[in-house]
């Protein structure tokens, strides 16, 4: 799938911005990581689990002497709220204010499992890591000019549970008997929608989006069985002409992350690229869903941490 988004034209110069991505040692976030340093901004932090691919990036990156960012890698396990924690102390010791905070890292269709914290796994790294790194940063992004939330999620969205979010089950690993690591999936996504809507409500001068990439040729994609390669594959073909490389990819989050703001819809789903999505499901358009997402979010599952 092709667009007119330039990299090098369309993102400004970001001299001074300081900037977070979630998952950015590979795939998508890493393409962010890439494209984002070519503009200059003073700071990128990115998370990851695998050190090794993170001096890896830095090296591909400032090898050039093209750019004068500090890449600062932050180690963080999303399956461990604590481990979310202490990274987000390495950005709040060491700076005033966060101006983009890019939530990329996730899992698709993951075997059934528990996070650290003992919520069903893919809830725990897709939505709940997300919005503690959120929520522990607000206070950041509050002192930033023009401060921005872009969360990946995904049209998966579609395929939620009955309820849209089983809040009474999600300290259990959730193990629907057909295609249950997608319908979970579908409801950390879902999650991940809402949590861009709320955000809109509560904190309007901080430009909040949900954003899909659309299907991208990733490790998610490539380390599914080949059933659901097919699958996925056939999706691809039939709805956007085949698979998204990971270059194209990475240009609906940049999109989203520096559009102009009067041309935007604050808490608004985008599609490919630079497009607010029509799609929408009940529980989507559902505030009270919404509303209890975020109780539940900050006076039960984070309410410890925060």
């Amino acid at each position: 799938m092709a667009s007119n988004f330039d990299y090098d034209k369309d993102i400004p110069d970001l001299s001074g911005k300081v900037i977070l991505i979630t998952g950015g040692t590979n795939g998508l976030g890493a393409q962010t990581v890439i494209r984002l340093a070519a503009h200059n901004p003073s700071h990128i932090y990115f998370t990851g689990r695998n050190s090794h691919a993170a001096s890896t990036l830095i090296n591909q990156i400032t090898s050039s002497g093209r750019t004068k960012t500090n890449l600062q890698f932050l180690p963080c396990d999303l399956r461990s709220l604590a481990s979310v924690k202490a990274a987000v102390q390495s950005i709040l010791s060491s700076q005033s204010r966060l101006d983009i905070l890019v939530s990329n890292a996730g899992i698709m269709n993951h075997p059934p499992g528990l996070t650290t914290d003992g919520y069903e796994l893919q809830f725990g790294v897709n939505y709940l890591s997300h919005a503690l790194f959120i929520k522990l940063l607000l206070p950041l992004l509050l002192r930033s000019d023009s401060p921005r939330v872009i969360i990946l999620t995904s049209t998966g969205f579609r395929g939620a549970p009955s309820g849209g979010i089983q809040f009474d089950s999600l300290r259990t690993t959730q193990d629907f008997p057909v295609f249950g690591g997608f319908i979970r999936y579908g409801q950390s996504k879902l999650a991940g929608v809402l949590l861009a809507k709320e955000l809109a409500k509560r904190y309007p001068d901080i430009l909040s989006v949900s954003v899909t990439p659309g299907i991208v040729d990733t490790e998610l994609v490539k380390g599914q069985s080949a059933f659901h390669r097919g699958h996925i594959w056939l999706a691809a073909k039939l709805g956007q002409g085949g698979l998204i490389t990971v270059e194209d990819g990475a240009k609906s989050q940049l999109w989203c992350a520096f559009a102009g703001r009067e041309t935007m819809v604050n808490g608004g789903f985008y599609e490919p690229v630079g497009k607010l999505s029509g799609m929408k499901t009940k529980y989507t358009e559902d505030e009270e869903l919404q509303g209890r997402l975020w109780e539940w979010t900050e006076l039960d599952a984070l309410k410890e941490w925060i």
